[in-house]
């Protein structure tokens, strides 16, 4: 089952008048879950059952819920296509910012980066207070300081969060986008993993327009060094202050590495890694 699928059919069930409470006890019922068993685990569709892989386990769903047409165009349902037109527009905000920062996120995320990002983009649209319901949207609660506040901080691999990686104090320069991380000693102010040797710290620059959905991104050159006691001054700067106009978003990742033979090898696919949302302004 596709992402798509996934929300054609939460989106059934969904109606106006009812408490998320309410909502997932319909949910329930409707879709009638069992947990695969056995070698061979299926997935996709075959008749009525959708067979699919959770976090939870290989699961199969009996197709239930409301005809989709009905849902579109009954007036009944109008409160529900408010609602997933809503979603659907958070969903994309939310994936322009994880699209800006892929290059420097590919091995800093977590299984539920996407749902984690998805609720802050809905705690985000809710902030735009002019527009109808069914159409508000990022663009435009992006605008209501609150918002900065609920992004900043976030950390793309739940299970390695900056502040806990390293305790270094850094600075952030709003003009240029220089981070520097001064007097920096690795084996002291860094949080690694066992067998880790290297470490590489970089830095990213996104301007992020979310009317236009556009986006401008600029990546400073990477600092790699052994993690011992050597003192260093980290200075990350982009290669230049990204153009347009938007939201501008500084990231900062730390990724870990075991030198073997001259070569750096990245750590169990990158679960140690970090990367964190550092300034929102």
């Amino acid at each position: 089952m596709n992402s798509s699928d996934e929300v054609s059919l939460e989106l059934q069930w969904m109606d106006k008048g009812r408490s998320l409470v309410e909502n997932e006890k319909l949910h329930k019922a409707t879709f009638k879950m069992a947990k695969q068993k056995g070698i061979i685990k299926i997935q996709g569709k075959i008749g009525e059952l959708s067979f699919y892989t959770t976090k939870d386990g290989n699961l199969v769903r009996e197709k239930g819920g409301i005809d989709a047409k009905r849902i579109a165009s009954d007036p009944a349902f109008k409160r529900t296509r408010e609602n997933g037109a809503e979603f659907g527009s958070s969903a994309s905000s939310g994936k322009l910012i994880r699209d800006a920062f892929r290059p420097l996120i590919h091995h800093a995320s977590d299984q539920r980066v996407t749902a984690r990002m998805m609720k802050i983009m809905t705690e985000i649209k809710n902030l735009d207070t002019v527009s109808p319901r069914g159409k508000r949207n990022v663009g435009i609660g992006i605008t209501n300081p609150l918002s900065l506040n609920l992004l900043k901080g976030f950390n793309f691999n739940i299970h390695s969060v900056l502040v806990s990686v390293m305790y270094k104090p850094f600075t952030v320069d709003q003009a240029t986008g220089e981070i520097s991380i001064l007097e920096l000693n690795p084996m002291n102010d860094l949080t690694f993993p066992e067998g880790a040797t290297h470490m590489t710290i970089q830095s990213a620059w996104a301007k992020i327009d979310f009317v236009t959905k556009s986006k401008v991104v600029e990546i400073s050159d990477p600092y790699n060094g052994p993690i011992d006691g050597n003192t260093v001054d980290v200075v990350l700067t982009p290669q230049q202050v990204p153009g347009g106009v938007g939201t501008n978003f500084q990231l900062l990742m730390i990724e870990f590495f075991q030198e073997v033979n001259g070569v750096q090898y990245t750590l169990n696919n990158g679960s140690f890694n970090s990367a964190s949302i550092i300034d929102v302004y």
